[in-house]
């Protein structure tokens, strides 16, 4: 049992969104931690890939389906972010073509199956933010975060590496070119656990490290930083929530200029208290 088991309840998680065969054992592990019959409300919020987006937009459908059985989409909730003006509504195209939500869906029709309880999802696709932008949606998701009965699925792979993916940074220093990213994606992981959104902010900037769920991650931790910001003044410097990385992999073991790999990771969020 991990330190990160001890401590109840989870209420998110961090996880991969590439081929089950290549990433699936990674996202496993940050499953596992869901309690089912806690849990009425997951959101999802994945990065888009293929359509340019400055906010974040909802679906217009009514439930999501799979190989599994159909999810229902949260109605009530996904008319409450739209009504904000911050959201767009995807379009039938950019909804079917975007794999970063989908990915996730049969694992948390398969977790979720367990609940006595009726469950819904909340399906949020997160565009290209700017630091302001990924603030300004923390905040608002924030309060949706403080609900013991919703969760949060942020869907992200880590480093891209490869001349197909337009990255190749690699420090010799740190050993095997598959070493070197290894120390790049896990200097970004610790920055992420320590829950700083400014910091990863920089380590992004310094690095361009190819996460594709960089700003879905950035909106968490802009979430948490909102949560540790309005809490009461006997609570100042008590953390609330615990960050924790529980698996690390990648795709392949790139020796060569010519290798190309990606990287998956699983986070699980829990409250301390």
């Amino acid at each position: 049992m991990t330190p990160a088991d001890q401590l109840l309840p989870s209420c998110g998680v961090i996880a991969p969104h590439a081929g089950y065969s290549y990433s699936g054992p990674t996202a496993a592990y940050a499953y596992r931690h869901i309690d089912p019959d806690r849990v009425k409300r997951v959101f999802i919020l994945g990065p888009s890939h293929h359509y340019y987006l400055p906010g974040c937009a909802v679906t217009r459908h009514k439930a999501y389906a799979t190989p599994l059985g159909d999810l229902e989409v949260d109605a009530r909730i996904t008319a409450e972010l739209f009504s904000t003006g911050e959201f767009e509504a995807m379009s039938e195209d950019v909804d079917e073509e975007e794999h970063s939500i989908e990915m996730h869906l049969p694992y948390i029709y398969k977790v979720m199956s367990a609940a006595r309880h009726k469950f819904t999802i909340v399906p949020v696709l997160v565009g290209s933010l700017n630091a302001e932008r990924e603030g300004f949606y923390g905040s608002l998701f924030s309060r949706y975060l403080r609900d013991p009965e919703n969760f949060f699925v942020i869907s992200s792979d880590f480093c891209h590496w490869g001349e197909r993916f337009r990255y190749t940074y690699y420090n010799p220093a740190h050993g095997e070119i598959y070493q070197s990213i290894e120390r790049l994606d896990k200097e970004g992981m610790d920055i992420i656990e320590a829950q700083n959104p400014a910091a990863f902010q920089q380590y992004q900037q310094a690095y361009k490290n190819t996460i594709c769920g960089r700003h879905p991650i950035a909106v968490l931790l802009n979430a948490l930083s909102a949560i540790g910001a309005g809490q009461k003044e006997q609570q100042k410097g008590r953390q609330l929530y615990d960050l924790r990385f529980v698996r690390y992999a990648q795709s392949s073991h790139c020796k060569r200029q010519s290798d190309s790999s990606v990287s998956y990771a699983s986070a699980v969020l829990k409250t301390c208290c």
